[in-house]
Parts: structure tokens; C-alpha cells; sequence
């Protein structure tokens, strides 16, 4: 065959090669990745035309799919189209095991109430966060009430969250923030104890060995839950394909720019063969974690100017052993030490996973300057622009407690870390435990009117062009916040829908748009309700 004459067997023959790679299929006559083609056939440039779908989400974690699962419902007859470079969605952040398995309501977390130089503490953050996360309760009841998602245990589990602290000055904090939120319709199962017998009652492995001299405080709050956002991540997936959404992995957005007419031009490479495509999109979400910054810098929206990110990378220890985990059936939080970042408090956690039950202790922070897990050491270097360099030198200034945590925690060995389980379980044996590397978190490093640029522990959702693309940045608390944060989006990229949106929000959120914290009995009811179809009563 010439290069000027191309049969149409070979025409088609490419055709059929190019859609297979494009759904991440290998055919079973094409050769395997790095193998010649033994019927030397002409490597073919094939030129598609170009598609354009409603939505776009980049990113297969728990924040695209929820705005996915959304969108869905309220706007069926949208094309909805994700793209995830790895070979599975929930890969990431999400995955349970990269730590984003303990479904953050406040009731134990410290950070959210943290004490003032006065003494006082303040419930506001606590309550805010425990509304979020009804939010998103109340989704998932709904998505399982009408089958949309599987047996709730497949993904959620009731696992008491417990505060333990040791030492008067922390005693003493934790008695006020028991006093300041025990009276909330939220928080109203909160237990608080001084006891070391009763604590050994509600988790042994907190106790035993403990000495009873030293003196200690733990809460306790029955309804708290563990959810694996890895599973429900999945769960979601499913249900949009099964709605008509595309979900296609091994496939890596490369570049996004916006066209005179309001589209999003998207250059898109399957990362099996590197074959590439474009598609126009008329709304784009970044969903992809630690790759969203990248992502939005490329799109040229000048709302991104000024924002950075700093990765946090981490391990924990975690055991299987069915005579530990037997003892141990809570989520508990004590309080980070001096410098350390919120995502660093050390917990001793119950996680539930494929079915299977382990117990997890850490987090033990890290650093590289990789802003995912499976990318490169060249992330945080090529995020640096003129218009961010300033606020990321005034945070490296303004954080050298932080710093110096990184450093300790980086060189810590094996010993050490041990010995920071021991202060919460003084029983734990080397054997029993092993050490796995968490997820990245990427925190956010902004500009300040003030101080020149602020770190921020938590998320920021980052919105442009007249709301037609939408990106989340930062970390904790993150995946148990995602409807209420995807709500946000909506409301903010879709102004002129809402009103028409309202009466299905309302039948899928009931709270949504108030405050649960205002009306007793209407939070009692949904706490109720929501324990009873996701079956997180006794």
C-alpha cells in the first residue's frame, strides 16, 4: 500500500481502532502497547468532529460525581461526560484508604472548635460543619430510598465518634466544648466522662494499661457514622452511566480554553495509547483534587490568580487483626500538637471497607511536592506563577512552626511514630500494625488584603466566565461536605435555574437552604429519618 492510496478497509480498520482507544478498549487483533504492527499497516491520523456536551466533569472523585449525581436528577435531559485519567474513579482522595473514610460532622473533630486566648470556645464552626454533613445525609437517603444507591452498609456505617484528651488544661477545654454544644438538637447524644472506667466501656483499647492517676476526658456521640467515600464514589458513577452519563477513565484533560461563542475547547488524551480528541463543553467542573489548580491556571479565568497550593503527603498505621479490631468500635480524636496542620490531629479510627473491618491511627505528615498521589515531583514548581509567588513566600514566612512539624514528622522512625500510638492505645504491639502511605492534600495558599497571602485549612470552591466553569481547591472536610458544597456551585454557576430547580432540591434535601440547628424538632425528625433509611439505628 502507497501513502497516497488508503483503501477504505484501512480507512475503516483505523476508524474502529481509534473509537476502541477512545473507550479503552484494545481490540484482539491490535498489538500490545510498544509492539510493532507485524501487517505493517500506515499509522493513520484521524480527524473526528468535534463533540459538545452540556457538562463536563474532570476528575472521578467524590466531588464530581456528587455535582454529576445532581445535575442528573434536576436536569435528566443534560450530556454529562466525566473524564478520570486513571484506570478507576476513587483512585485518589477519595479511595478510604488515602484517608477520606471518617465522615466529618464535628462531633469529635477539635479543629472545628478550637479554644480562644480568652478561654471561650465557640460552637459556631462545630454547628456549620454538622449542617453540612446533614446535607449530605439527607442526599444519600434520598439516592437510596428511590434505589439510585445500594444497601446503605455498602458504604455507611454507624461507628461512635469519641474526643479523648489527657492532661488538666485539655481536660478542662474539652468539659467547656461539652457544655457549649450538649444542649444543640445536633449534638444532643454527646456523652462526657472523666472516668477511665467508663471510657474503657465504650472502647477498651483506650484504657487498658492506661494509668488511672493520669488524668483524662473523653465524649462520646452514638450517632456518628463511617462512610467509605470510595464505595459511594463508585455508587454514584454507576447510577449516572446508568442515566446516560459517560464516564470514561484513562483519560487525561491536557488543556481548556474558552471559545469567543462561550464553549470550553477541551484537548483530551486517552492515556493508553496517547491517543488524543477534543470536545466542546458548554459548563466544566474541576473536580480533579490536587490537579485542579494546574487545570484552572491553563483555563486563563483571572479568578484563579493569586492561588497556590502546599501538598501535605502522610502515612498511618493500620491493623486487621480480628482480636484488636474487636476492642475498638469508634472513631476517636484527640488534639494536635503545636504547629501541626487540622489534618494532622492523630486519630485512633474504626474503617470499614469492602465489607471488611480495620483499625487506622495517624495521620503521620509528610512532604513532597507531588500534588497527587500517582503524579509528579514537579507539581508544586510548575504552579508557581507571578501572580501566586508572592503569597506562597509570605505563607512559607508566616508558617515555619508548620515547617518545622513537616520536618520532625518526615524524620520520624518507625519508634517514634509507635510511640504516638501508644499515647492512644497503650497496649499497641509493632506486630499488629503496618504502615500505609496516605493520600496527598493540597492546602490552599491565597492572597491577603493583610498579611500578603494566608494558608487555608479547608476548601474553596472557584467559579468564572459568567459561571460556566467551576473548580474546589483545598482539603478537610471535604468529601462529607460534597452535596453541600456542590449545592454551592449550582447556586453560583446556575443562577437563573435554581428558582425552576427548588421543588425537586426540596423533595431530595428537605434542609436544604435552612438551618436544621433553628428548629428542634424538625432536626430531631431528620436525624430520625435519615438513621432509618441508611439503617444506622440499633
Amino acid at each position: 500500500m502507497t501513502s497516497g492510496c488508503r483503501s477504505a478497509h484501512a480507512v475503516a480498520s483505523a476508524r474502529l481502532r481509534f473509537d476502541a482507544l477512545a473507550d479503552g478498549v484494545r481490540l484482539p487483533h491490535e498489538p500490545a502497547r510498544g509492539q510493532e504492527d507485524t501487517a505493517g499497516a500506515i499509522r493513520l491520523e484521524i480527524v473526528t468532529s468535534e463533540e459538545t456536551v452540556d457538562v463536563v466533569l474532570i476528575g472521578g472523585g467524590i466531588m464530581s460525581a456528587t455535582l454529576g449525581s445532581l445535575i442528573s436528577q434536576l436536569q435528566p435531559d443534560w450530556s454529562i461526560r466525566v473524564y478520570e485519567r486513571l484506570g478507576e474513579v476513587a483512585q485518589e482522595s477519595s479511595n478510604a484508604w488515602n484517608n477520606a473514610g471518617t465522615g466529618h460532622a464535628a462531633l469529635c473533630e477539635l479543629n472545628y472548635m478550637p479554644e480562644n486566648e480568652d478561654g471561650s470556645v465557640d460552637p459556631a464552626k462545630a454547628i456549620s460543619i454538622n449542617e453540612q454533613f446533614q446535607v449530605s445525609r439527607q442526599y444519600w437517603s434520598y439516592l437510596v430510598s428511590i434505589g439510585a444507591l445500594p444497601d446503605p452498609e455498602q458504604f455507611i456505617n454507624p461507628t461512635p465518634h469519641m474526643t479523648f484528651v489527657k492532661g488538666k488544661s485539655n481536660v478542662e477545654y474539652l468539659r467547656k466544648r461539652y457544655e457549649a454544644l450538649k444542649d444543640h438538637p445536633l449534638f444532643s447524644d454527646m456523652e462526657y466522662t472523666e472516668d477511665l472506667e467508663r471510657i474503657a466501656e465504650w472502647t477498651p483499647l483506650l484504657a487498658k494499661k492506661r494509668n488511672p492517676k493520669h488524668k483524662v476526658a473523653a465524649t462520646r456521640s452514638a450517632s456518628g457514622t463511617d462512610v467509605d467515600f470510595g464505595a459511594l464514589t463508585k455508587y454514584l458513577f454507576e447510577d449516572m452511566s446508568r442515566r446516560g452519563a459517560s464516564i470514561q477513565t484513562n483519560h487525561q484533560v491536557t488543556w481548556l480554553k474558552r471559545r469567543k461563542d462561550g464553549l470550553w475547547h477541551l484537548r483530551v488524551r486517552h492515556t493508553v495509547g496517547q491517543t488524543p480528541k477534543t470536545v466542546n463543553a458548554r459548563f466544566v467542573f474541576v473536580g480533579a483534587g490536587g490537579g485542579a489548580l494546574s487545570l484552572l491556571q491553563h483555563s486563563g479565568i483571572p479568578e484563579i490568580k493569586g492561588y497556590g497550593g502546599f501538598p501535605i503527603s502522610g502515612q498511618f498505621f493500620r491493623t486487621t487483626n480480628p482480636k484488636v479490631v474487636a476492642q475498638h468500635q469508634a472513631k476517636v480524636y484527640g488534639k494536635a500538637a503545636v504547629g501541626a496542620p487540622p489534618m494532622s490531629v492523630p486519630h485512633l479510627d474504626t474503617r470499614v471497607v469492602d465489607g471488611e473491618t480495620a483499625l487506622l491511627f495517624g495521620p503521620y505528615a509528610g512532604f513532597t511536592p507531588k500534588f497527587l498521589k500517582s503524579s509528579t515531583w514537579f507539581d508544586l514548581p510548575f504552579s508557581v506563577r507571578l501572580h501566586n509567588l508572592g503569597p506562597m513566600l509570605q505563607v512559607g514566612l508566616r508558617n515555619f512552626d508548620l515547617v518545622k512539624y513537616l520536618v520532625s514528622e518526615v524524620l520520624a522512625g518507625r519508634q517514634k511514630k509507635l510511640a504516638a500510638l501508644r499515647e492512644f492505645m497503650p497496649t499497641a504491639k509493632d506486630a499488629d500494625w503496618e504502615l500505609i502511605t496516605a493520600g496527598q492534600r493540597v492546602q490552599v495558599m491565597k492572597k491577603d488584603p493583610k498579611k500578603g497571602g494566608v494558608l487555608q485549612f479547608g476548601t474553596e470552591v472557584i467559579t468564572g466566565a459568567n459561571g460556566t466553569i467551576a473548580g474546589l481547591l483545598g482539603a478537610s472536610p471535604g468529601a462529607s461536605t460534597a452535596a453541600p458544597i456542590m449545592l454551592d456551585v449550582l447556586a453560583r454557576c446556575f443562577p437563573d435555574r435554581i428558582a425552576a430547580w427548588e421543588p425537586k432540591l426540596r423533595e431530595m434535601i428537605p434542609s436544604a437552604g435552612r438551618q436544621l440547628s433553628t428548629d428542634p424538632a424538625e432536626a430531631e425528625a431528620s436525624l430520625a429519618e435519615t438513621a432509618k433509611v441508611l439503617e444506622l439505628t440499633a
